[in-house]
């Protein structure tokens, strides 16, 4: 018997997977699993496109380095024997048949599309993991009862518009945004293959897809802090963001007393401070963040008249964020009474909080025990595009260390055997799902 044979036998007999060395699962032994080192050749070719000269990368979203990493991938994907295609949203679908037709898909995906400057695993670990994963299935004949789905989700950094479209929650207006590619979303959609006009039919409904399957980098400290490789993630926290102006009076810098300004920019500073102080006093796990501050008229000689900033609030229960907003909007309103401003809240960004599927986590968790891995429950601190998946089926996600926590930075990097092995758990938890051993 060849090693394809031998492939195959174990497949057909277990369908099951194992990481880097055999594992007993059910008195009977799997050699199944992915081609590291083919995996790891993925993520470096696709790290040119839009590789930056220190190293990082900046692959926005609807720029040539996206066009041109989108092409790769679907050129990997044809490798895999998935069947290609572009939704009317733009995201890069790879099919791959089931041996029972009735059965919703089960989806893996991420994205590539990067921040500027940014780095090569936010995204691309994942992405190239779920191709990497339909190659091995296809390379040991490897038959799966559900349909596979492997999604490269366009547009994630700028906020998660190709999944967000799949879960019906982008809005027409939000399709007229201009992007860090300087186009608008509605053209960057039709760059991509996409039909803004269409975009309806790409909503998928509750029981379209029977589960999702994410693998990320953690983008935090926690997993390389404590020298565990798998990150077991139980919920992807929420984010609410709003536009805040702060309205004063513009005078000239030289002949307007200090007791008697109307500025717009230290209310602005007293009330950024306070954002902090209250995100910092509150308990919870919750963080608060300013992270865009323009000051009008904007010259050395006008004391400011008016400052439009951002806030963002993030936390696991969106009732946490609601309340941490109102404490941070009294305190803007107080500051705005005792300056002589006033201030403005409009809300203009929603992504909601999303647990993982209970029986999904004790899956992936116990698919690592079983692959020798030790693993840690924890939230996602970041947006991921499971998020809205999770409108209209049940997700799990496995995280794998970033060191030293670094992320959206050219220093952004995981260990070559970490990826390995997180491809390895996603591979499994995949065929575990299969089987149905969570339902």
């Amino acid at each position: 018997m060849n090693r394809r044979e031998f492939h195959r036998s174990v497949a057909a007999t277990l369908g099951a997977v194992t990481l880097g060395h055999p594992v007993r699962l059910a008195g009977q032994v799997s050699a199944l699993r992915v081609n590291g080192p083919r995996l790891l050749e993925s993520l470096r070719d696709l790290a040119q496109f839009g590789r930056e000269p220190d190293g990082g990368l900046s692959r926005v979203a609807y720029s040539d380095a996206d066009l041109a990493g989108r092409r790769f991938v679907m050129e990997l994907m044809h490798r895999a024997d998935l069947e290609v295609s572009v939704d009317v949203a733009g995201n890069v679908i790879g099919r791959r048949a089931g041996s029972e037709r009735r059965l919703a898909p089960v989806m893996l995906g991420s994205h590539i599309d990067s921040v500027p400057q940014g780095g090569n695993y936010d995204g691309q670990v994942g992405s190239m993991a779920a191709i990497e994963v339909a190659q091995t299935l296809a390379d040991s004949g490897t038959n799966t009862r559900h349909p596979l789905e492997v999604v490269i989700f366009q547009n994630e950094e700028g906020g998660k518009t190709g999944s967000r479209l799949l879960s019906g929650e982008v809005t027409e207006p939000e399709l007229d945004l201009v992007t860090r590619s300087g186009k608008t979303i509605r053209a960057g959609i039709a760059l991509l293959g996409g039909d803004p006009d269409k975009i309806a039919e790409v909503q998928r409904a509750p029981g379209d897809v029977a589960a999702y399957l994410e693998l990320h980098v953690e983008q935090g400290g926690t997993l390389d802090r404590e020298g565990i490789p798998v990150g077991v993630v139980e919920g992807i926290v929420g984010i609410k963001r709003w536009a805040v102006t702060v309205d004063g009076f513009a005078n000239h810098a030289g002949t307007t007393p200090m007791d008697g300004r109307h500025d717009a920019l230290l209310a602005a500073a007293r009330f950024i401070e306070a954002v902090h102080t209250i995100a910092r006093e509150q308990p919870g796990t919750h963080v608060a963040t300013v992270g865009q501050v323009e000051a009008s008229p904007g010259a050395p000689n006008v004391i400011p008249g008016r400052v439009r900033m951002s806030v963002e609030v993030r936390d696991l229960t969106m009732s946490r964020i609601d309340a941490l907003f109102r404490d941070m909007s009294a305190a803007g309103n107080a500051i705005g009474r005792e300056m002589g401003t006033t201030f403005g809240f409009d809300l203009f960004y929603v992504s909601r909080s999303a647990p993982t599927d209970p029986r999904i986590r004790d899956l992936i968790a116990s698919a690592a025990a079983a692959l020798g891995l030790r693993t840690r429950r924890m939230p996602s601190g970041a947006g991921h595009d499971a998020q809205s998946i999770a409108l209209f089926a049940p997700i799990g996600m496995v995280f794998v260390p970033s060191v030293d926590g670094i992320s959206h930075s050219p220093r952004e990097y995981s260990r070559p055997e970490d990826v390995i092995a997180g491809a390895n758990v996603l591979l499994h938890a995949l065929l575990q799902l299969d089987r149905g051993e969570w339902s």
